[in-house]
């Protein structure tokens, strides 16, 4: 893996901002933009509170609604990734050095992690950030892209450390309610569609999601797979007998919790023995 994945180094300069700053718009104009702007994209979930935050941060760091800099999420303002590169743009960030956490990442399990550092000026000895990102903490609307995801992630927090900014960004949260969520069929387990997994993901990725998503304790769920599938160990079952355990805990899990937690818990004295 770190013969194939190359470090990037990204430079950000300001060569086309002159001494002048006549391409600054005055912090007071762009307050009165941000509040018309945010005014008129969240009119039923806008509050005092909300102007008041965003009145701060446009002060703070010059971030513009209209260009995208930040987002209304759940009555709580997140920065975007557009919003850190133009910011690290008008402070003149010298660059930044982005490379795989390949001790953090399971390219077999689509789990990937990525350290990204940035540089604020010559002597500067860099902000690390970190970010990782798999099937169970991205939003359904980006899975498939996990990697880039995590890299995105990296880069965000290494440049909120280095510029002081409290407030998360959007790409580092995964789905949220005001998302539009599959319903119906969309929203069942879906079914093998070739021998690599559930519809292109690893049986094991499917399983670590179920788990992750519901809360679930892995060692039980591991001696309840093995009773299920009538083997003395999990490694001894069949491709197919996986597959059938991890569609029935997907179904019992969405249905009724408490019931599978109940069926679960019945297994505490046996995880010695299913290890």
């Amino acid at each position: 893996m770190s013969s194939f994945y190359i470090p990037i180094v990204i430079q950000l300069d300001d060569n086309n901002m002159d001494s002048g700053g006549t391409l600054v718009r005055s912090i007071r104009s762009l307050v009165r933009e941000n509040s018309s702007a945010a005014k008129s994209q969240w009119a039923t979930r806008i509050n005092k509170s909300c102007m008041r935050s965003l009145r701060l941060l446009t002060i703070s760091y010059r971030f513009s609604v209209a260009c995208g800099d930040l987002l209304l999420l759940e009555n709580g303002w997140y920065v975007t990734h557009a919003g850190l590169l133009r910011l690290a743009r008008r402070r003149r960030c010298v660059g930044m050095h982005v490379e795989p956490a390949t001790e953090f990442s399971e390219p077999s399990a689509v789990r990937w992690a990525f350290k990204a550092t940035v540089y604020k000026s010559s002597r500067c000895k860099g902000f690390v950030g970190y970010g990782d990102a798999d099937s169970s903490n991205v939003s359904f609307r980006v899975q498939g892209a996990e990697m880039r995801v995590a890299e995105t992630r990296a880069v965000n927090r290494a440049l909120r450390k280095a510029y002081g900014i409290g407030i998360c960004s959007v790409e580092e949260i995964g789905a949220f309610k005001g998302q539009t969520e599959p319903t119906g069929e969309s929203r069942k387990t879906p079914q093998p569609t070739n021998g690599n997994g559930y519809g292109g993901r690893t049986v094991r990725d499917h399983l670590c999601q179920i788990i992750r998503q519901h809360q679930l304790d892995p060692n039980l769920v591991k001696a309840y797979a093995v009773d299920f599938t009538g083997t003395k160990a999990l490694r001894d079952a069949t491709r197919e007998q996986v597959e059938a355990f991890v569609a029935h805990l997907a179904d019992w899990a969405e249905k009724d919790r408490n019931a599978l937690l109940c069926q679960l818990n019945s297994y505490l004295g046996q995880k010695e023995g299913a290890a």
